[in-house]
């Protein structure tokens, strides 16, 4: 159970809407390309209305204050069986890169499991405790340049470990004996705090693991702000489709 789990949820019926062509969508997308199981018809990058709202008002933060820095959409909706093929696989791509079996139990296959999922929420059916971008209020995302490339900001998105934590840059350049090693961390941690700036500033609560997911009226964002309750729950769940 994650701890914002407990917060109940008053879902206030917005619809879930395409992203407008005003962001940037990162094509193709990497879990169409994995095989997740979307359907003929369910687009994930897809947002509420509200979300959507709010992430144009960073973009137009973004290119007044960082010259013509841009959003770039990783991933946004995520229907439960395409959270629940992608737990599978990103356990089997981490079982590979350390070398478990992962049909052997074991403490090392616990191990992995146990890192997996500070990243990957459990794709439960119980609509009180959705995964977050179950919701459509989720979003990853990172900056692009000018030109519509992505900008490096330390760690691919979906990385497994501490590297992908929001201020682990900030650690490394603290450290860094090495003049080189220490102006790329800054640089990098320069980034992820932009990016970081301009979505809190939006009203979106960052994931306390990730850089590069926020969001916005679910019950994570309610934890981390301090609300009462969630506006956002299950897409299909305790609202339906209009």
């Amino acid at each position: 159970m994650r701890p914002w789990s407990p917060i109940p949820i008053h879902d206030c019926g917005e619809p879930l809407l395409p992203l407008p062509l005003d962001l940037l969508r990162l094509e193709p997308h990497p879990y169409v390309a994995a095989g997740a199981p979307y359907g003929a018809d369910a687009c994930p990058f897809r947002l509420r209305q509200g979300v959507i709202e709010r992430l144009l008002q960073v973009q137009r933060l973004l290119q007044e204050r960082s010259h013509g820095c841009r959003l770039a959409i990783f991933d946004a909706w995520r229907p439960l069986a395409v959270q629940r093929f992608m737990l599978a696989y990103a356990t089997a791509e981490e079982c590979q890169r350390r070398g478990v079996d992962p049909f052997q139990p074991s403490a090392e296959l616990e191990a992995v499991e146990k890192e997996v999922g500070r990243f990957w929420a459990p794709p439960s059916d119980d609509p009180a405790t959705p995964p977050p971008h179950s919701t459509g209020a989720a979003v990853d995302l990172t900056l692009a340049g000018p030109n519509g490339e992505p900008l490096d900001l330390g760690s691919p998105i979906d990385a497994i470990g501490a590297v992908s934590e929001p201020d682990y840059f900030a650690g490394v350049a603290r450290e860094a004996s090495d003049p080189e090693l220490r102006n790329q961390a800054a640089l990098f941690n320069q980034r992820r705090d932009l990016l970081a700036a301009v979505m809190l500033e939006a009203g979106f609560a960052q994931h306390p693991n990730e850089w590069w997911h926020f969001s916005h009226g679910d019950q994570l964002w309610a934890w981390r702000k301090g609300e009462h309750q969630a506006i956002y729950g299950r897409w299909g769940g305790l609202s339906s489709p209009s």
